[in-house]
């Protein structure tokens, strides 16, 4: 007896004989067919329990001629089969007047007697879930055989056997009984020999070796070269041009990428015209210039500055530096910056060290340290403490950070999700200052513990062929029993919530949630619109506010000779400022790749 489904192998392994494979024909039509406007199927089973067992399939019966017929009926044999009935088939069809006859012989049902372990391994029953007793007087079902198949050769795959083979063995066949063994040779393990990168590109292949863990000597991975294409995708600097190509050559495997450098090295700048709150009739002018310089020297490297003039008075300066491969290791190590100078109330220094490891499935997990500093610049009065307004203080904060992304464009996606997930702990402590009293802070807690939390989701959803919608919800909180105004969160601008100025609320918690529609009139070109919805809290020691604001607008982007020219046009509503033109934001300027 003949059993479909009884031996299976790796994809991965070279075929021993190319085998052509010749499309069915359709079933002719009869020329009396052509004035018929359907054709009617009728299935009966030759056997008595056969045709009780035809009457739990549901078919079509009007169909459109003899061919969709015929489809129906070779679809209705293939359920059968799948079903346990293997040795179901049509035996006689012949087509009378409008209906196709057809007699149906069923066969029995076939059923495991037994399924015994034959030589795995115990890793081989865990990674797939063979048990013998779930393979005891149940049906033989070919589709759930081929899936236990698929699962133990995608555990040989990433275990370093890419030719690994499985089939049945000592096979006895009683009545409807099957007994059998199970069996699995994996050949010879194949461990990783080199990398070879194929395109116009100056990234260095040790690079990509360690980044995505490909390392010689290793044993070979499916999943590692499955996710290697999607890892690189998160690098802004290269583009994918054609999907890996791994060559065996006996126990060693050789992977190709084919990757073209991009342009990512970026110098912009951006400049914002804001009602001068001093002033009525005339404009305040804010603007932002950034420098990024990216894969320096083909290894990885990042460096990047920011400075921003928010309003009149206060300036934000970012600095990052990011290296790859650390000692020749899969990490990355990581060094921010951030200075925040409030017109003459206070400055905020905080630096941060970070070290990063990236999984193979879209993310990258990071521990770091943070230290930060705000001092108040303007004389301190003891009235501004007692409100809780303003303070000295240091802390020192630990946490975890995680990032998920898999979107399919660094610069201008259109499809895919983005998580980010960070938790930090830390110590404050109130720094004396020397225009106060000692006795003053004997009222206050000087050492405190401080928590924070943050979230960030993106889903991009591909409406059609040049129009995507963006989804995203972000949010902070930041808990503490003794907070003052400059430990708290600042949002409002082009970054956070649209149709306010940058930093216009202070907040101890908050959450944003976004709608945005892209029109894509090119690759790198767009017309969006935007909505904005925001909550945020501002739980201070003496005072305590909550509103909803939410902003509206519509801008461009789109490519010029210089680089990518934006603009973007909104207005804002909160309980501190009207929706009115008035009080409209407008932000535009211009990006240079290079």
């Amino acid at each position: 007896m003949w059993l479909p489904f009884v031996q299976g192998q790796s994809q991965q392994a070279p075929p021993k004989e190319q085998l052509e494979v010749q499309p069915q024909t359709q079933p002719q039509k009869l020329q009396s067919e052509k004035a018929l406007p359907k054709v009617t199927l009728s299935v009966k089973a030759l056997e008595e329990k056969g045709r009780q067992v035809l009457r739990r399939y549901n078919y079509r019966n009007a169909l459109a001629d003899s061919a969709e017929a015929h489809k129906e009926l070779k679809a209705l044999v293939y359920r059968l089969q799948q079903d346990s009935y293997l040795m179901a088939s049509a035996d006689t069809s012949y087509l009378r007047n409008d209906t196709l006859h057809v007699k149906l012989h069923m066969g029995q049902s076939l059923e495991w007697a037994q399924l015994r372990n034959g030589n795995l391994s115990e890793g081989i029953l865990v990674e797939s879930g063979f048990r013998e007793k779930f393979y005891h007087d149940t049906p033989f079902k070919p589709a759930e055989y081929v899936k236990l198949q698929q699962r133990i050769l995608d555990y040989a795959e990433r275990s370093g056997y890419p030719f690994a083979s499985v089939w049945l063995d000592s096979i006895r066949i009683e009545g409807n009984k099957i007994e059998a063994a199970l069996m699995v040779e994996k050949a010879f393990v194949v461990t990783y020999d080199s990398l070879q990168i194929v395109g116009d590109t100056r990234t260095q292949p040790k690079f990509l070796m360690h980044y995505l863990q490909l390392l010689p000597g290793q044993p070979y991975n499916q999943d590692q070269i499955n996710a290697s294409q999607r890892m690189l995708s998160a690098l802004p600097y290269i583009k994918v041009t054609r999907p890996p190509q791994v060559r065996f050559a006996r126990d060693k495997a050789q992977v190709h990428y084919f990757i073209d450098d991009r342009q990512a090295n970026q110098i912009d700048g951006v400049v914002g015209f804001l009602p001068d709150p001093v002033r009525k009739d005339k404009l305040l002018i804010t603007g932002e210039a950034n420098l990024n310089i990216r894969n320096i020297k083909g290894s990885g490297k990042q460096l990047g500055l920011q400075w921003r003039r928010v309003n009149k008075g206060s300036v934000i300066l970012n600095g990052e530096y990011l290296h790859p491969n650390l000692l020749g290791t899969p990490f990355e190590v990581g060094a921010k910056f951030n200075l925040l100078k409030q017109d003459s109330s206070f400055i905020t220094v905080q630096p941060r060290m970070q070290l990063s490891y990236y999984t193979l499935k879209y993310g990258k997990f990071s521990v770091f340290t943070e230290w930060r500093n705000s001092r108040i610049l303007s004389d301190a009065s003891p009235q501004s403490l007692q409100q809780f307004d303003l303070a000295d203080a240091q802390t020192t904060t630990y946490g975890l950070n995680y990032l998920w992304n898999n979107l399919d464009d660094f610069y201008f996606p259109r499809r895919g999700r983005l998580i980010e997930m960070q938790l930090s702990a830390g110590a404050k402590k109130l720094l004396r200052n020397p225009g106060l009293e000692k006795s003053f802070y004997d009222t206050l807690d000087v050492k405190t513990t401080q928590l924070g939390l943050a979230l960030r989701l993106e889903n991009f959803f591909r409406l059609g062929k040049n129009s995507a919608l963006l989804a995203r919800l972000q949010g902070q909180a930041l808990l503490n029993d003794q907070l003052f105004l400059n430990d708290m969160y600042r949002i409002g601008g082009l970054s956070s919530l649209r149709g306010f100025d940058d930093y216009f609320f202070y907040a101890s918690s908050y959450a944003v949630s976004t709608l945005e529609y892209r029109l894509f009139t090119a690759a790198d070109s767009y017309v969006l619109l935007f909505y904005d919805q925001g909550y945020y809290r501002s739980d201070l020691e003496q005072s305590s506010e909550s509103d909803m604001p939410f902003g509206v607008g519509g801008g461009i982007s789109f490519s010029t000779g210089a680089g990518i020219f934006q603009l973007v046009y909104s207005l804002g509503k909160s309980e501190q400022q009207p929706l009115s033109f008035k009080y409209s934001k407008i932000h535009f300027g211009i990006t240079s790749k290079f």
